[in-house]
């Protein structure tokens, strides 16, 4: 039996990349459904201050192909920033992020408003050495 019912985890997923599946993987060995949000192409430009290199369909496509994934969704800015709202509207009881995030000021307002719901947050690490930053930029280079 694994330790949660519903897992939850967001992102852009843009460039798909073996740290996404890591993360995945990661997140599926301690759910028995995984539910991963993709991003809307608004919260990349207005958030990241990027344009997406692959359309959120076809991220949506994606990361839906891959057996560990149960069910994909598309989130808002809004959502993302308040995942107070996301936990209404799927019903999770724990939310896997990275680990960069532990004891920042936006997560620490989020697991004070999960620990009065009952919802768990798991921080997992990073698979370091890949990111989609690094990808977009060894391309403009010309690297490999």
């Amino acid at each position: 039996m694994k330790k949660y019912k519903i897992g939850f985890t967001a992102g852009v997923f843009d460039l798909f990349h073996v740290g996404h599946l890591n993360l995945f993987e990661r997140c599926k060995e301690q759910c028995d459904s995984l539910i991963v949000a993709v991003c809307d192409d608004d919260y990349v430009r207005t958030v990241k201050h990027k344009e997406p290199v692959f359309a959120l369909n076809e991220r949506v496509r994606i990361i839906g192909a891959l057996k560990c994934v149960d069910k994909v969704v598309v989130v808002t800015a809004d959502e993302v920033n308040d995942k107070t709202l996301v936990q209404k509207k799927f019903g999770f009881d724990v939310l896997f992020s990275g680990d960069d995030w532990k004891g920042s000021e936006r997560y620490a307002k989020t697991e004070e408003q999960f620990s009065k719901i009952g919802v768990s947050i798991e921080y997992l690490p990073y698979t370091q050495g890949v990111s989609s930053s690094q990808i977009k930029d060894c391309i403009k280079k010309g690297e490999k």
